[in-house]
């Protein structure tokens, strides 16, 4: 996902697109354990992603505690 997309979410929905990717970075560890894994490429893409939103989310919370919220 780009970084565009992300900085148009909400926190609350940045918040729950971390849980999902998270719950897939799982499965497709799990994939890779038992020799499942196809798109290899994809355990990268999905921690990058969570990375960013996680950075992002940060990011907004920082800019609302700074207003005075």
């Amino acid at each position: 996902m780009k970084a565009g997309d992300v900085r148009a979410m909400t926190v609350d929905q940045l918040d729950d697109e971390v849980l999902k990717l998270k719950k897939e970075q799982f499965n497709l560890r799990f994939q890779k354990a038992t020799g499942q894994l196809e798109n290899t490429a994809r355990v990268r893409a999905v921690r990058r992603d969570i990375a960013r939103m996680r950075t992002i989310a940060h990011q907004k919370r920082a800019a609302d505690a700074a207003k005075g919220r």
